[in-house]
């Protein structure tokens, strides 16, 4: 598939009313935000990682996908961080509540990774998984088309191979991308993995694939598994986690911690929200608000008497433990995808990778320099 070919394919999205979305350069990070063309992509932009620190930078050639991934994920299009459940007036002695009338957007989501569709897998038992679905999750979740970027540039954080989450997709896609540039040229290997992917797929008039093009996409692919420098053993982790629950690693985490939430809020998978009432000052009007919450806010265990969790060792201790261990009883799967971001995005570059291997092996991690 050429660049033509591929900017047809955002037309075609277009034209059949979905609304789409991918990456972009925006505030010196690469965030998520509806898109038009090809060149609305990083064209040529890459990003640098390590533990609390993130920064992009120009690549030597014209990738459009050349980079790992920025401080938003696609959670926010399916479980919005501010949503509006109802709203009320006081009409004389009668309350009328008032259930607002919305038309969920029609989303196509273009450049998810491999990790990102795993977390939006995950976090579809989360919402779609139980007796009492998500309603608006589910609306918007019938009406998505994923289109993969299959993953060529990890970031120095991403440990997605010992999640079993990537670099290449192998599920939950309509269509699967591979972004091939080098001195044979640039253009993307396709590989369809829904009837909707299929037809979507038959309007670019794309070329049969090559052989020389099926190995230079498996070159890509191993290439990127080696580059791949920071894992987890995940053998026996959940029992590991859940026999140390008084280990003093957690009370050295607890005071490098700051309890700010980040790592929480640019997760792909947390889904913690709260539900919030407010009135204006007459007294007659009233709503109902759903918003993102976190394990990390001291009032989130609250019940009363007080927190339950009213330490950030304990906080963290929760989180940790959750994501690694008890959510496989929950959801049959782990809580994480192995993207990196709750590194990079901790202030003071906490690393979960290094805190479970300290705890496996009954060390203590130090803070950053």
């Amino acid at each position: 598939m050429e660049i033509e070919q591929l900017d047809g394919l955002l037309t075609t999205l277009r034209e059949r009313g979905f609304t789409v979305v991918g990456p972009r350069v925006l505030d010196s990070a690469i965030i998520y935000d509806e898109i038009t063309s090809t060149r609305d992509l990083p064209v040529g932009w890459t990003d640098e990682q390590r533990p609390a620190f993130y920064r992009l930078k120009q690549r030597a050639d014209k990738a459009f996908f050349g980079f790992s991934v920025g401080p938003q994920s696609w959670k926010k299009f399916l479980f919005p961080p501010l949503m509006k459940i109802f709203g009320a007036e006081k009409n004389g002695e009668s309350i009328e509540v008032k259930h607002e009338e919305t038309k969920e957007p029609k989303y196509a989501f273009f450049g998810v990774r491999p990790c990102e569709l795993e977390a939006i897998l995950i976090q579809d038992k989360v919402f779609l998984g139980y007796p009492y679905l998500d309603q608006t999750y589910k609306k918007l979740r019938e009406n998505l088309l994923l289109v993969a970027v299959n993953c060529t540039s990890p970031g120095a954080n991403c440990f997605c191979t010992s999640m079993k989450t990537g670099p290449k997709a192998t599920r939950g896609f309509d269509l699967a991308l591979t972004e091939v540039v080098g001195d044979g040229g640039h253009y993307f290997v396709a590989d369809v993995g829904s009837e909707k992917g299929i037809e979507l797929l038959n309007t670019a008039s794309c070329q049969p694939i090559k052989e020389n093009e099926i190995k230079e996409v498996e070159s890509l692919t191993a290439a990127t598994v080696k580059s791949v420098t920071k894992h987890i053993d995940m053998n026996h982790l959940k029992e590991i986690l859940g026999d140390n629950h008084d280990n003093a690693q957690w009370d050295a985490l607890g005071r490098r911690c700051l309890t700010c939430a980040n790592c929480t809020m640019v997760c792909p998978t947390c889904f913690c929200f709260a539900v919030e009432d407010v009135s204006d000052l007459t007294g007659k009007s009233a709503e109902r608000w759903r918003t993102w919450d976190s394990c990390f806010s001291v009032e989130f265990s609250y019940i009363h008497g007080g927190s339950i969790r009213s330490s950030p060792k304990s906080r963290f201790r929760q989180w940790m433990t959750h994501k690694l261990a008890s959510w496989v009883g929950q959801f049959e799967s782990y809580g994480c995808v192995g993207c990196g971001r709750c590194i990079t995005w901790c202030p003071v570059g906490i690393d979960i990778t290094e805190e479970a291997r300290a705890l496996r092996k009954g060390e203590k991690t130090q803070t950053i320099s």
